[in-house]
């Protein structure tokens, strides 16, 4: 009789290795927990560029020929090229989150409206520094309202504008609410606190 069976050919060392790991795991985890450690891997992994790492031998934060600010501490480009002197120009210090008409050109003050207009009960808010003490300030900027627009000097600064779902730091809005009318007029920039 004649027997087409060959002789059994034993596998490989790493292959014997291989298989003895896998079915040892296979005994000890389930599928769901090693799906659950390789998502969780997945997820986890663009999260390591943000460890951190020695950065010594890469370029350093400031190049040493950086152009210096005008206004020394000044945290953002505004602040840096920020006066004190003419509140009827858009980069007066207080004017770093304002987005609109400054009041202080139509006929009002830099933190009162002008006659004839009411200011809202709400207001937005930005953190601006001033230059001339070097400390920043907690500035609400309040929209006068009742009148047609004067349209003298309009500014859009935007330091620390966020979203519309975050509106107490968003000057896109119109602050007319709580007003007899909701036209806007102007804005108004009042200092409400230190922020340093």
């Amino acid at each position: 009789m004649r027997s087409d069976r060959r002789p059994a050919v034993e596998a490989p060392l790493m292959d014997r290795l291989v298989e003895r790991a896998l079915r040892a795991l296979a005994g000890r985890a389930s599928r769901r927990g090693v799906i659950a450690r390789i998502g969780a891997g997945i997820v986890a992994a663009p999260a390591l560029p943000l460890l951190p790492a020695a950065r010594a031998h890469g370029p350093s934060a400031q190049p040493a020929t950086a152009k210096k600010t005008t206004n020394e501490g000044a945290r953002t480009p505004f602040a840096a090229q920020a006066q004190v002197s003419d509140d009827t120009k858009c980069d007066y210090w207080r004017y770093c989150a304002i987005d609109g008409n400054l009041c202080s050109t139509c006929g009002g003050g830099v933190h009162t409206c002008p006659p004839g207009t009411a200011p809202s009960p709400t207001s937005w808010i930005g953190t601006c520094f001033n230059p001339h003490d070097r400390r920043s300030y907690i500035v609400a900027y309040r929209d006068c309202c009742g009148q047609d627009a004067c349209n003298q000097v309009s500014c859009l600064n935007t330091d620390g504008d966020q979203p519309s779902y975050r509106p107490q730091a968003n000057n896109d809005i119109i602050w007319c609410f709580g007003t007899t009318s909701l036209v806007y007029n102007c804005s108004t920039a009042a200092i409400v606190g230190s922020a340093s």
